[in-house]
């Protein structure tokens, strides 16, 4: 009888020398977590140290005085002594440029020249006046040399004497354009000649 000769497979021995491990336990689900307040239930809070609360200041029952004018910028030194104006004594009712005939006031009084504009100067301050007027006399020169300013009495002003009043009648007295001025409407307004356009202007 002729025996058969199995070959020899390293494979399949490897094979047989595996054995199969047995399958593992499920995994049990983990506990739910405890909720915040369970987890701090046994917390005691730290006792606080007293406060000294300080009482808010209590509001001033007199009103803040703010400034009815604002100061005088540095590049006004020409106005540094403004208030030296508001002395009833010290502001000019007329004014005649060196070289201008007495005449030339009383016939600008008298209507000689027709006015020919009109700006009115209430309720505006200092610096506010200061800019209407100069743009006021430029746009006024080209149709006539008669205006009338009014700046008030300033008989309501804040500060107990008129403002506008000695203001106006000092920048007026220090524009090159301007020859002359009287008072008019009882002294709240002033009658003002310009020197006459020149046609090359």
């Amino acid at each position: 009888m002729v025996k058969r000769t199995v070959a020899y497979s390293p494979f399949k021995a490897a094979l047989r020398a595996v054995r199969l491990s047995p399958s593992p336990p499920p995994v049990a689900p983990p506990p739910p977590e405890p909720e915040f307040r369970q987890l701090f239930a046994d917390v005691v809070p730290l006792a606080v140290e007293p406060r000294v609360q300080h009482p808010s200041p209590r509001p001033s029952p007199h009103p803040r005085q703010c400034p009815v004018h604002s100061p005088i910028p540095a590049s006004h030194a020409e106005m540094a002594h403004a208030f030296d104006y508001f002395d009833a004594e010290t502001v000019p009712p007329h004014f005649l440029r060196t070289g201008i005939q007495h005449q030339v006031l009383r016939q600008l009084r008298a209507g000689h020249w027709p006015v020919v504009a009109e700006i009115d100067l209430h309720g505006a301050s200092r610096h506010q006046a200061e800019e209407r007027l100069l743009t006021f006399l430029f746009l006024a020169q080209q149709r006539g040399q008669a205006v009338r300013v009014i700046h008030g009495l300033g008989m309501g002003s804040a500060v107990g004497a008129p403002v506008l009043k000695p203001l106006v009648r000092q920048w007026l007295s220090r524009h090159p354009e301007v020859l002359a001025f009287c008072e008019d409407a009882g002294g709240g307004a002033v009658l003002v000649l310009l020197r006459r356009r020149r046609q090359t202007d």
